[in-house]
């Protein structure tokens, strides 16, 4: 019978150590929090970048420009189909 990853019912042990405690390297992980070294009563996460549907800051951000600077005689071309390829 299959080992499963503690992350991902789906996916199958390959043994790549991501579930092993960082404080007990014989222990599996079992979110006990004792890593974190904090007496909150909550976690929190510091959110670097927001993707959605695809879309990233950098063509957000050109999208959004495109629509605060309206053509004055032509105010509907922000609805024209665009083609935004980001730079990678």
């Amino acid at each position: 019978m299959n080992k499963y990853c503690v992350f991902d019912e789906n996916k199958v042990c390959d043994e790549c150590g991501d579930c092993v405690c960082d404080l007990d390297p014989n222990k599996i992980c079992d979110n006990c929090m004792k890593c974190l070294h904090t007496d909150a009563d909550y976690s929190a996460i510091q959110i670097d970048k927001i993707v959605v549907d695809g879309i990233d800051e950098e063509v957000y951000r050109q999208v959004l420009n495109d629509l605060t600077n309206l053509d004055e005689e032509n105010p509907f071309d922000c609805f024209k189909p665009k083609q935004y390829t980001p730079k990678h």
